[in-house]
């Protein structure tokens, strides 16, 4: 059976609805703790590597020394092993940065759900997709713009590799975890949390449906599918 591994920054993250259209497509899903108090976990035996969101920055030089350094270092193993990498926002990040690209603090940040442009015929859903960003990618050379908003590149591949910089995972229930483990940041933001906890509610089922389109375009696009 195929495997996909998945990286988290926060206890309260977890694989949610990718993980579940994972499972549907026949993969077992693991997942793996990447901070500075953690090991970096192995890639043997793994068919996928999926890099979930971080409140760090990919910027930030602290962390790096700390364990966004190992992070860059596990992308490029992935890219030796021909390893596929679906990366969620922090990861789609870390995947620019890898390659080449910049990453810089947005002047407009996304929180809430958005609807996105799509380009190059890459199949992606308009959304709405749920964001939560303050920073912003320029993409390599050889990158794919896959989608955009006003506001910040939204999708885009490189290689066999897959960036997305909303977050297709979300449902309601991770959702309250983020906010149970801390909101300030949303209200400052000027949103509140319980209306969008009610909008996510209401948007799962159709997101469900749109995490399972994305990560069949991810497996057709890597050759897995």
């Amino acid at each position: 059976m195929a495997r996909a591994l998945f990286l988290r920054h926060h206890l309260e993250d977890s694989p949610g609805l990718i993980g579940e259209a994972f499972v549907q497509r026949g993969f077992d899903v693991d997942l793996a703790m990447m901070d500075e108090h953690s090991p970096t976990p192995p890639l043997t035996g793994y068919d996928v590597l999926v890099i979930l969101g971080s409140k760090s920055a990919v910027y930030d030089s602290a962390e790096e020394a700390a364990w966004f350094g190992r992070e860059l270092g596990l992308i490029g193993e992935a890219a030796q092993r021909s390893l596929p990498i679906l990366g969620i926002c922090f990861g789609a990040q870390a995947l620019c940065r890898y390659y080449g690209g910049v990453v810089e603090p947005s002047d407009e940040p996304e929180l809430g759900w958005y609807e996105v442009d799509t380009h190059n015929d890459s199949g992606i859903a308009r959304g709405p997709w749920f964001e939560y960003h303050f920073d912003r990618c320029h993409l390599p050379d050889g990158a794919q713009l896959w989608a955009s908003s006003p506001r910040a590149v939204q999708a885009f591949a490189i290689g066999r590799n897959v960036g997305v910089q909303f977050h297709p995972e979300l449902d309601d229930v991770q959702l309250a975890q983020w906010f149970a483990a801390g909101e300030g940041e949303v209200r400052a933001f000027g949103v509140d949390p319980e209306q969008l906890l009610l909008q996510t509610a209401h948007e799962t089922p159709a997101a469900r449906l749109r995490a399972v389109a994305l990560v069949d375009l991810f497996l057709s696009h890597a050759e897995l599918g």
